[in-house]
C-alpha cells in the first residue's frame, strides 16, 4: 500500500516445514518397478488368452506407471529451491501433475472402452484359468504398492492418487478373478467384456474425483481441508482488529497453502510478536504454512483494495 493511505504495514511469514511432504522416492521407485513388470506379464497373458478384462486392466496399470512417474517427477520438482524467476519455486508442479494424471486416465479409459464395446458385440474364447492366475498376481502387486503410499494419502493429492489407483487396481483384480471363475463355471465368454466395462466404470469414478480436485487446485480454490469462514472468524476475533478484508487462501502445491490478509487495527501497530503468533496459529490450527498479514491503522475505507473483488457480503477486500 502506498504512503498516501497512511497504513502501517506489518508482514510476517510462517513456513510450515513440519508439514512438508514426506520423501516417497523409494515408494515411487518400488511401485514403478513392480507395476511395470506386471503390465508386461498381464498384457502378454491377456493377448495370449484372449481376455479383454486382462488387457483392460493392463492398460490401466500402464497408465498407473505413467501416473507414478509424473507424480514422482512433480515431487522432485516441488522440492527444488525458489529462484528470482520462480519465487515460489516449483511447488505448483504437483498440481500440474495431478491434472496430467487425470487427463492420462481419461485417454486410457477411452481406448479401453472402445475395444471393450467391440468385444462385447463379438465375444471370443477366453482362458479362465489364465485370468485367475494373472489377476491373482495383480492383487498381490497392487496391494503391496498401495501400502507404500498409505501413510501420505491424507495430506497430498498426488500420494492420495497413487494410493487410490493401486487400491482400486487390487479390487479390480479381484473382479477379474471372479470373472475367470464364472467363465469356467458357465462357459459364457461375454462375462469377460462385461467385467471390462465394470473396470472402466470403477476407474472412471476415481478419475472424476481426481480431475475435480486437481482442477480446483489449479484454479487456486481454498483447499477442501480449510474452512475459509473459520479462518476469517479467527482473524476478525483477534484483539484490536475491527475488520478483515482482502483475505486470500490458495494452494501453493498439493501439500502447502498460502494466505494474505489485511487487518484493520485503528489502535495502532501491535508489534512483531502479535504477527508471529498469528502465523503460528494459522500454521498449526489451519495448516496454512505461508501467511502474510498486513496491518492497517488508518480508516477501513482507506485501503484501495477494499471492495475491489465485489464480495462485500463476506467482507473481502
Amino acid at each position: 500500500m502506498g504512503a498516501g493511505h497512511s497504513h502501517s504495514h506489518g508482514h510476517d511469514h510462517g513456513h510450515g516445514h513440519a508439514h512438508a511432504p514426506a520423501d516417497f522416492g523409494r515408494a515411487f521407485a518400488i511401485g514403478i518397478l513392480l507395476n511395470s513388470a506386471f503390465v508386461l506379464i498381464e498384457a502378454g497373458f491377456g493377448l495370449w488368452s484372449g481376455s479383454m478384462a486382462l488387457v483392460a486392466d493392463a492398460g490401466h496399470n500402464l497408465s498407473d506407471v505413467m501416473s507414478l512417474l509424473i507424480a514422482w517427477g512433480a515431487a522432485y520438482m516441488s522440492a527444488r529451491p525458489a529462484s528470482s524467476r520462480f519465487t515460489y519455486g516449483y511447488k505448483s508442479s504437483s498440481i500440474l501433475a495431478a491434472l496430467a494424471n487425470a487427463g492420462l486416465l481419461l485417454v486410457a479409459l477411452g481406448a479401453i472402452l472402445f475395444e471393450t464395446i467391440d468385444r462385447l458385440f463379438d465375444p471370443r474364447p477366453v482362458e479362465g484359468w489364465t485370468m485367475i492366475a494373472v489377476a491373482g498376481v495383480g492383487i498381490a502387486v497392487n496391494t503391496a504398492t498401495a501400502l507404500l503410499f498409505v501413510s501420505g494419502r491424507k495430506h497430498d493429492i498426488n500420494i492420495r492418487g497413487a494410493f487410490l489407483h493401486m487400491a482400486a487396481d487390487a479390487l479390480v483384480s479381484v473382479g477379474v478373478v471372479v470373472a475367470g471363475v464364472a467363465i469356467l463355471m458357465t462357459g459364457a465368454w461375454w462375462i469377460d467384456p462385461v467385467t471390462s466395462l465394470v473396470i472402466v466404470a470403477i476407474i472412471g469414478v476415481g478419475t472424476w474425483g481426481l480431475l475435480r480436485d486437481s482442477v480446483k487446485l489449479a484454479l487456486l480454490a481454498v483447499p477442501d481441508s480449510i474452512d475459509e469462514n473459520a479462518v476469517r472468524a479467527y482473524l476478525a476475533g483477534l484483539p484490536g482488529v475491527t475488520a478483515v478484508h482482502d483475505l486470500h487462501i490458495w494452494p501453493m502445491s498439493t501439500t502447502e497453502t498460502a494466505l494474505t490478509a489485511h487487518l484493520v487495527m485503528p489502535g495502532g501497530y501491535p508489534g512483531g510478536a502479535f504477527l508471529r503468533e498469528i502465523a503460528h496459529e494459522l500454521d498449526h490450527a489451519f495448516r496454512i504454512g505461508h501467511a502474510t498479514v498486513q496491518v492497517e491503522t488508518g480508516a477501513e475505507d482507506d485501503c484501495h483494495l477494499r471492495g475491489a473483488h465485489g464480495t462485500e457480503g463476506h467482507d473481502h477486500g
